[in-house]
């Protein structure tokens, strides 16, 4: 049997002759319409070049004139597992597509640590480049000319994905996508991190050791714990946020929970100009949402989620 290199357990192994085995979030739904919700689904390539997919999601129904806003979502996963085409992200954003009457792209970046980070947050940014090319008419993807506004534009995702939309949102400040209006994003859970505990961290020290080696391990190449994509408060670009309303979800028996009310803080305190709120929901572990999205809890989420995406 061959040696293990990196043990992520429960989520990914690396072993010595090279083999990765992912352990979780390897199942794959295709794109088909979704007979609960009414939803269309559809996959389309955007770089083949470099495998760089995303499964868009059309509501039913929808007014050939009037345009629709526009949710970017980017999938959890730590970076290095699940992807776009997941039975947990077709379901749960089948169901947000039906309830918040939008159009929903789901960007299928590529995985650590095969494609290390960086490399997720520039597939990320790519895709976002796609999708504006059709804020114009150009662009060859009929449901986004036809049917998005795109001066009416999110981005959200959970835990990695939440990272990867709020580093989307920053470059958007600093760089602009022409054509598109960020008006918020919705972060769930967030996947941020620091190198020193905040107060109650450090509670379960094999939960910071896991984490630590999470990130290390996606992300080689980096400044460590502090590297500004993990820990917000590092990041001088903080202020440049390119939108002016942020949603955070955060769980109440999630190790993740106090980073994501520290971002608040942080966001507040680098003089960025908008508005943050912050959800704390008791009781519940990360991404709690996705794995029971049809309880209590997920209902008031997906509710609170089309109403944001609906603001005028």
């Amino acid at each position: 049997m061959a040696e293990i290199e990196h043990d992520l357990s429960p989520l990914i192994r690396v072993y010595k002759d090279g083999r990765i085995e992912r352990m979780m979030g390897e199942g794959f739904v295709p794109p088909e319409s979704d007979p609960e919700t009414g939803v269309q689904i559809k996959d389309i390539e955007i770089d083949p070049q470099i495998n760089l997919s995303a499964r868009l999601y059309l509501p039913k129904n929808v007014d050939p004139v009037q345009k629709i806003p526009l949710f970017v979502y980017f999938h959890g996963g730590a970076f290095v597992i699940e992807s776009a085409s997941s039975p947990t992200y077709h379901k749960h954003l089948s169901m947000v597509a039906a309830e918040a009457k939008v159009i929903i792209v789901s960007v299928n970046y590529r995985l650590a640590p095969e494609y290390p980070l960086p490399i997720a947050y520039e597939d990320s940014w790519i895709a976002l480049k796609w999708i504006a090319s059709h804020a114009n008419g150009d662009g060859y993807e009929p449901w986004l000319k036809d049917h998005a506004n795109f001066n009416r534009v999110y981005f959200g995702g959970d835990s990695a994905g939440g990272n990867i939309a709020h580093h989307m949102a920053i470059r958007v400040g600093l760089e602009k996508l022409e054509g598109v209006k960020l008006d918020g994003i919705f972060l769930a859970c967030p996947y941020f991190w620091g190198k020193d505990l905040i107060d109650g961290e450090g509670e379960n020290l094999f939960v910071k050791d896991f984490i630590d080696k999470l990130w290390l391990f996606a992300n080689p190449n980096g400044s460590g714990l502090d590297d500004p994509l993990i820990n917000p408060e590092k990041d001088p670009k903080l202020c440049s946020l390119g939108c002016d309303k942020v949603v955070v979800y955060v769980a109440g028996k999630d190790a993740l929970r106090l980073r994501g009310l520290y971002y608040k803080e942080a966001l507040e305190k680098s003089g960025w100009p908008g508005t943050v709120e912050v959800v704390e929901v008791k009781d519940e572990e990360h991404v709690f949402h996705l794995f029971a999205p049809e309880a209590e809890n997920a209902m008031a989420m997906l509710k609170k989620l089309a109403s944001f995406l609906n603001q005028s």
